[in-house]
């Protein structure tokens, strides 16, 4: 029987917190650690049959088992973020068929959409969680030369990003026999010219970025929803 695995990202450094937290995703939020949000939404969605947590260093280590999915692996990260999932993606049990790989930084995923994108997956092999641009974007040439982006055409990435097993790893293997850099997953998988599906997120996922984020992340997470 195939099974579906979730990769939950928490070694990031946290730079951009300009020293304000000394590790974002153990920062509290709503009165738990910005980790544990996303753990229980996994855990409540029901999608997943195992999960490999990955994390910077022994101290996290420690704090993020104490809050993570059973069955856990946990995998130390890498220098970058290719990095950390491709390390995750190496621990995989054989019999996985779809991965999850989820920023932790974005503590508001819900379990519904969860449940929809593991049944697009199964179809389309890799889908995104996205929101459409709303914003004018301009490409900046140089020079004061600028170029109007047709928003219509343009979705800004959040996570989780779902795939087929054997796609994901044959796309992070391109990216490192090439040297590439790529700053998300489904930026590897474009690599190697497979579609990714989209789907559109009606509910805020912002991510945990800068210290600004956390009376926003904070405000969302306590308003109601129908």
């Amino acid at each position: 029987m195939s099974r579906t695995a979730v990769i939950l990202l928490a070694a990031g450094n946290s730079r951009r917190m300009q020293g304000t937290v000394a590790d974002k995703v153990l920062a509290p939020l709503g009165g738990r650690p910005v980790f544990a949000h996303s753990a229980a939404a996994f855990s409540a969605s029901g999608i997943a049959d195992c999960y490999v947590v990955v994390y910077r260093d022994q101290h996290q280590m420690m704090e993020l088992s104490a809050y993570a999915p059973t069955p856990s692996i946990l995998v130390r990260g890498g220098r970058e973020r290719q990095d950390s999932v491709m390390q995750a993606l190496a621990v995989l049990p054989g019999d996985t068929a779809h991965v999850f790989i989820h920023d932790c930084a974005r503590p508001l995923v819900r379990p519904e959409q969860l449940v929809a994108l593991h049944k697009i997956v199964r179809r389309e092999h890799a889908v995104v969680l996205a929101h459409r641009v709303t914003d004018t974007i301009k490409a900046h040439r140089g020079e004061g030369h600028l170029r109007t982006l047709d928003r219509a055409c343009l979705w800004a990435m959040e996570t989780p990003q779902v795939f087929a097993r054997d796609l994901i790893v044959r796309a992070y293997a391109h990216v490192a026999k090439r040297g590439l850099c790529v700053t998300d997953d489904a930026a590897a998988v474009e690599r190697l010219g497979h579609p990714v599906a989209l789907l559109e997120n009606p509910y805020p996922n912002p991510k945990l970025t800068t210290p600004a984020d956390f009376d926003w992340i904070e405000f969302l997470l306590g308003k109601p929803t129908a």
